[in-house]
């Protein structure tokens, strides 16, 4: 096959997917998820963060990293790139994810060229491997699911393919294959970081061989690791508290939650391996394991195998196979199972697999060269409409007619999709697949709209702020969705309070309905959060014991508020005072506080400095300041603030933990022994605190 034949079928099998995606998008009845609507509601805070999007403005890099505090940002900025030249409904916003399924068949077929030789051959072979990435149903489904996990596994595999290029022994090493393979690294984190789970082994291995081949290897090495770093560094920073946080409820708390199998337990290590028939097909897993036992056979046969001019790369296949039983060897490890978790993985699965293919070709060759010209086409198309059939089936079951669904009407009653419309928020109680706070922040900002949707009815605790605060709330009756039984008292205090009145009701189209509520403009108004803030602010001087009051309180008010409107002016209040006032103990915590819940460490620790001078008594500032100095990456400051407060305030439990673990991740590697004897006593007080009872009783 030529190059140019080559590169004609590479786009004809993209055009082909696009096509059978597009009628999926076409034809799906369904309204974005959880999962899929909080995506979208991502891309579409980052195009306007871009200033793309109707709605928003670049407002400095701070802002832009504030978008992303659990998930890397950068497949958020390209799919709200692309929003904003398709359009920002479901079906428009899912044209990037043909670009991303474009990169994922490209690299697939790039890496696949390496394997065979002479270079014809290896178009082949290409082409074939690209197919069966293009069929496997999984990789089916993921583009069309508004997930993060078709970016993912582009990416990844771009970043194997050109890892494997440098790593080659033969014809590696070159300094922009390893500039090329650093970037594909680094712009795979920058998408998600489990992508670490794949190539964490690959970068180990590669660099495990840099180090054996000598120093020109050695040194592009370190060059790509630094570029690595360089790219994830200021996302990581920024965002490296709440992306641990994040990363332990995904993956630990979940795990637990849903009752996934141990990480060493034999079922744990057979989870995924149940997977792949279904993810790839019984014809492409079956045919392609026989054919590469066949392939074993044959080489076992040499006059046999001397009929075929190809010849397998042997440092490529190694490379590809490696990377695939060492990324399912750590994926295994990850203790939150999911279907869609081994998306990465499948690429190199579907190339190895599309060898034993190859190999079916190469043996009708073999025992009928009259009809070699044809014949091996013909049996490998027939096998491509067998392996079609999965995918098919399980695309079709889900192809739904269109339903009418009162989201979108819910939405433009309550304001949203309309940037005319004051910012707003409606509490949603409920929370389905077809109805939830996040598709509700989604439809209420598209077109420039300022309707957010935030959930409340997890406890008992949201009945009085709702009732007290909340504009508009969203109930249902009938099926309530994933939701506890406190909601339902939430409920039925709504509907009881007089406080609410009812302004629509919406059927749902398979049964009940939802019904929209909106507050009096006769009920009483309370005291709003700006006024309570600078008192909750101030105790934060007592210590770990003003610590709950606030953030239970923030937490609540986040959900009734979900613009945060508050802040600016309680800032603004506070500056004015500080000119007036040079020493307002009170509007100095307040700006701390607004500081630490706006992720703005430095300006926190400015604040809690001058409350160290204007409140020399007390050791809180000073701990609060180390705190967020840790927080903003400077653990030497930290360090360095903690020690002076202990030398003037004596021992001091908290303190002295700080210090110690200040130190250690400043580097002093030796401190830590200090760090983890300091550790409990710091807990132990913090508890004390919290909890003065429980020191009486002791």
């Amino acid at each position: 096959m030529s190059a140019g034949a080559f590169r004609v079928c590479l786009i004809l099998v993209w055009l082909l997917s696009t096509v059978a995606d597009r009628l999926w998008w076409g034809h799906h009845a369904g309204l974005p998820s959880w999962d899929q609507a909080d995506y979208l509601n991502s891309a579409l805070d980052h195009g306007r963060a871009l200033g793309v999007l109707a709605g928003g403005g670049w407002q400095g890099w701070n802002a832009l990293l504030d978008l992303s505090p659990k998930i890397p940002p950068l497949a958020s900025l390209v799919n709200g790139t692309v929003m904003a030249a398709a359009g920002d409904a479901p079906a428009q916003a899912a044209w990037t994810l043909s670009l991303w399924n474009a990169l994922l068949l490209f690299s697939s077929a790039g890496w696949a060229l390496q394997l065979l030789r002479p270079r014809g051959s290896a178009r082949g072979f290409a082409l074939l491997a690209t197919a069966a990435v293009a069929l496997a149903p999984m990789l089916l489904e993921l583009r069309t699911d508004y997930v993060l996990e078709l970016p993912l596994t582009a990416m990844v595999t771009l970043a194997l393919w050109r890892l494997g290029a440098w790593w080659s022994p033969r014809s590696g090493g070159q300094w922009w294959q390893a500039w090329l393979a650093a970037l594909a690294v680094a712009l795979s984190l920058l998408v998600k970081q489990s992508a670490l789970l794949v190539l964490l082994p690959a970068l180990a291995w590669s660099l495990v061989a840099a180090q054996r081949i000598g120093r020109g290897r050695r040194l592009q090495a370190l060059a790509g690791l630094i570029l690595v770093l360089i790219s994830v560094f200021p996302w990581l920073r920024h965002n490296w508290i709440t992306t641990l946080g994040g990363t332990n409820r995904a993956v630990i708390e979940s795990a637990a939650r849903e009752g996934d199998p141990g990480v060493f337990s034999l079922s744990g290590w057979f989870w995924y391996l149940r997977q792949v028939p279904l993810q790839i097909g019984s014809a492409l897993l079956w045919i392609g394991l026989a054919g590469l036992v066949l392939l074993v056979v044959m080489r076992c046969r040499p006059p046999m195998a001397t009929m075929s001019n190809q010849q397998d790369r042997g440092d490529a296949w190694s490379w590809l196979v490696g990377t695939l039983v060492l990324g399912w060897l750590v994926t295994n490890l990850s203790p939150n199972k999911d279907a869609r978790y081994i998306a990465p993985l499948l690429p190199p699965l579907l190339i190895s697999l599309s060898r034993g293919w190859w190999q079916w070709g190469v043996w009708i060759r073999q025992h009928w060269p009259a009809r070699s010209a044809w014949l091996p086409g013909l049996a490998l198309t027939a096998g491509a409409m067998v392996a079609i059939a999965p995918a098919w089936t399980a695309q079709s079951a889900r192809l739904r007619p269109r339903n009418r669904h009162p989201l979108q009407a819910i939405v433009e009653r309550a304001g949203g999709a309309d940037p005319v419309a004051a910012p707003n928020t409606l509490i949603v109680v409920p929370s389905t697949p077809d109805l939830n706070q996040h598709n509700v922040s989604y439809y209420g900002r598209r077109n420039g709209g300022r309707l957010v949707g935030r959930q409340l009815g997890g406890s008992t605790d949201h009945i009085q702020p709702v009732l007290a605060h909340a504009n508009w709330v969203l109930l249902a009756e009938g099926d309530q969705g994933s939701v506890r039984r406190s909601a339902s008292s939430l409920d039925q205090a709504v509907r009881e309070s007089g406080v609410f009145e009812e302004v629509e009701v919406f059927p749902r189209p398979k049964g009940g309905s939802y019904s929209l509520w909106k507050r009096r403009i006769d009920s009483e108004s309370p005291v709003g959060f700006e006024q309570r803030f600078p008192q909750l602010a101030a105790g934060l001087a007592q210590g770990p014991a003003g610590l709950d009051p606030v953030f239970s309180s923030v937490a609540i008010e986040h959900m009734l508020d979900g613009h945060f409107s508050y802040r600016a002016p309680l800032r603004q209040a506070a500056i004015e005072r500080l000119e007036q006032d040079p020493s307002d103990v009170s509007a100095r915590w307040t700006l701390a506080l607004l500081a630490v819940l706006a992720n703005r460490p430095a300006e926190a620790a400015h604040h809690f400095e001058l409350l160290e001078n204007l409140q020399p008594d007390s050791p809180w500032p000073s701990a609060y300041r180390s705190v967020v100095l840790l927080a903003g990456w400077n653990p030497w400051s930290a360090s360095s603030v903690a020690s002076a407060a202990l030398g003037r305030y004596g021992r001091h439990p908290i303190l002295e933990s700080l210090e110690s673990l200040s130190a250690v991740l400043g580097g002093a590697i030796w401190r830590v022994p200090e760090a983890v004897q300091s550790l409990p006593a710091a807990v132990s007080t913090v508890e004390e605190s919290l909890n003065p009872q429980a020191k009486g009783s002791s």
